[in-house]
């Protein structure tokens, strides 16, 4: 299948399903992490979303896709996220820059969920209601694939059946407690706590792939 990560530049999701095989591409605006350059487009996923594309990855080589057969997208949360909501409403009163970017983050989940493509996943934490996005349609944990931490995330799932647990363990940790994201740290903080679990995309990779 011709596979699109979009918003991934750790390369986890991408990387677990060309080890099925797939030709699937990792999309962000920020360089890969992943090592795999030849995998990686380094550009805003927008003019790419309903196929009919032709791109460049970053080792310099052209590629033309007709039609993505499946996308899996984590769009930025932070303006979405039910845990911001603090930020927006102060005392009563919103803040109207942070309302402005959160519509924004809004338009542009919505664009991913409306592409034209049979396969859908986006994965995010719960979100404000004010933003009126659509109802998700899988809850996950970490735990539920061998990592013992827990952190409910929420997936919205079109022409894909849920995502299978492969191991469930007993969580030990909570996100904020997990020691590789309690001790992160300076500008790197929440590039590295947004990264999938390997065993997360793993699991995307065998159930979907």
């Amino acid at each position: 299948m011709n596979i699109l990560v979009a918003c991934e530049e750790s390369q986890r999701v991408c990387i677990a399903f060309r080890e099925k095989g797939h030709e699937a591409y990792s999309c962000d605006i920020v360089f890969c992490s992943g090592n795999h350059p030849e995998w990686h487009i380094w550009s805003d996923v927008s003019p790419l979303l309903n196929g009919n594309c032709t791109f460049r990855t970053c080792d310099g080589q052209a590629h033309t896709v007709a039609k993505w057969d499946m996308i899996i997208a984590f769009p930025p949360c932070t303006y979405l996220s039910k845990a911001g909501s603090s930020n927006l409403i102060r005392g009563g009163v919103i803040n109207d820059e942070r309302l402005i970017l959160g519509q924004q983050a809004a338009s542009f989940f919505l664009s991913i969920y409306n592409a034209d493509c049979p396969r859908i996943c986006i994965e995010n934490p719960v979100p404000m209601k004010l933003f009126q996005l659509p109802p998700y349609n899988q809850v996950i944990e970490p735990f539920y694939f061998g990592v013992p931490v827990s952190k409910k995330t929420y997936l919205w799932l079109k022409g894909l059946p849920f995502l299978c647990p492969t191991n469930v363990v007993e969580p030990v940790y909570s996100f904020e407690t997990f020691p590789l994201f309690k001790n992160s740290f300076g500008k790197y903080r929440q590039k590295n706590r947004s990264k999938t679990f390997i065993e997360v995309a793993q699991a995307m990779a065998l159930s979907w792939g």
